[in-house]
C-alpha cells in the first residue's frame, strides 16, 4: 500500500472473522484504504481471501494490533499514520462474548471480560482520538443490544457493554466540539462464529450450574430458538450499518441494525420502571 495517501484511511478491529472481517472487506469496497488489524494475524486467511474475491485486496492492509495491549495500541496507530499521513475513522470492533452468572465465575474471568470489551475500546479511542482531531475523522463503535438491555447469564458481558455506551454517550458532544463524529452501532442476534462456538453440552453445562441450572437451560434454549428462527443477521448484513455510518454525512449517535434490534431496544427506552425489560429477561429463562 502507498504511503501519505489522500485516500481516506480507517482502523477496525477484530477482523479475522464476523462482522469485523465482513466490515473490512465493505470498507475497502466503499473506497476506503482499511487497516484490518487482529490479535494474531496468522488468523487473516479468511480475509485476506475475502478481500481478493471482492476484487480488494490492494486496500486491506492487516497489522497485529491487542486492544488489551496500550503498547500494540500505540505502535499501531503510529505505524498507520507514519505509513498513510492521516487516520480517518476508527471502528472499535474486537470483544469478545462470555456466558455465566457472578456467582460460578471469578473476579479475574469479569476483569478480562472488561479489559477486551470496554478499556480496549476506550484505550485505541484515547489513542486515536489526536489524529482523528487532526482529520476531522469518527469514531464508531460496535456495541450490541446486550449495551442496552442486561440479559440473563451475560452480566459480565453486558455490564462491558453497558460501559461502552455510556462512554460513548458521554464522549459524543465533547468529541464534536473539536470536530469528531462518534456513534455507536447495535446488533442484535449475529450467526458468526461466537454462536458456532456454543457447541454445547447442554446437560453438562446445566448440571454444573448447580442451582442455576433450570434457568441456564432454559436461556440456552431461548437463544438456540432466535439464532434457528431467522432473526439473527448474517454478518455482511450487521455490518452494512457500520459502513453506512463510515460514509454519512453526518452519523446518528446510536445505530440498531435490524428491526429485531431497533423494537428490543425500543423497550429500554420507554420502560421507564424496568418492569417491562424484567418480565421479557425472565420469560427467556423458560
Amino acid at each position: 500500500m502507498s504511503n501519505k495517501t489522500t485516500a481516506k484511511t480507517v482502523l477496525i478491529t477484530g477482523t479475522s472473522s464476523g462482522i469485523g472481517l465482513a466490515a473490512a472487506v465493505a470498507s475497502a469496497r466503499a473506497g476506503w484504504h482499511t487497516v484490518a488489524t487482529m490479535r494474531d494475524t496468522t488468523r487473516a486467511d479468511a480475509l485476506n481471501k475475502a478481500a481478493a474475491e471482492a476484487g480488494v485486496a490492494d486496500l486491506v492492509q492487516v497489522k497485529r494490533l491487542d486492544v488489551t495491549d496500550a503498547e500494540s495500541v500505540a505502535t499501531c496507530v503510529a505505524e498507520v499514520v507514519a505509513e498513510h499521513g492521516h487516520l480517518d475513522a476508527v471502528v472499535n470492533n474486537a470483544g469478545a462474548g462470555f456466558v455465566g452468572t457472578i456467582e460460578q465465575h471469578s473476579m479475574e474471568q469479569l476483569r478480562k471480560v472488561m479489559e477486551v470489551n470496554f478499556f480496549g475500546v476506550a484505550e485505541l479511542t484515547r489513542t486515536a482520538l489526536p489524529h482523528l482531531r487532526a482529520s476531522g475523522g469518527r469514531v464508531i463503535t460496535v456495541t450490541s443490544v446486550g449495551g442496552m438491555i442486561g440479559q440473563p447469564f451475560n452480566e459480565s458481558y453486558c455490564a462491558a457493554k453497558f460501559a461502552v455506551e455510556g462512554f460513548m454517550e458521554s464522549l459524543a458532544p465533547v468529541a464534536a466540539s473539536a470536530g469528531v463524529q462518534v456513534a455507536v452501532v447495535e446488533p442484535g442476534a449475529v450467526a458468526s462464529e461466537f454462536v458456532n462456538n456454543v457447541g454445547l453440552d447442554i446437560p453438562t453445562l446445566t448440571a454444573q450450574a448447580g442451582p442455576y441450572g433450570p434457568a441456564l437451560e432454559g436461556y440456552i434454549n431461548h437463544a438456540l430458538e432466535v439464532f434457528g428462527s431467522g432473526t439473527a443477521q448474517t454478518s455482511e448484513q450487521a455490518a452494512a450499518p457500520v459502513i453506512e455510518a463510515l460514509t454519512a454525512e453526518k452519523m446518528p449517535f446510536r445505530i440498531q441494525t435490524s428491526d429485531w434490534a431497533r423494537d428490543f431496544v425500543g423497550m429500554k427506552l420507554a420502560d421507564l420502571d424496568g418492569s417491562a425489560v424484567q418480565t421479557a429477561m425472565t420469560a427467556w429463562l423458560g
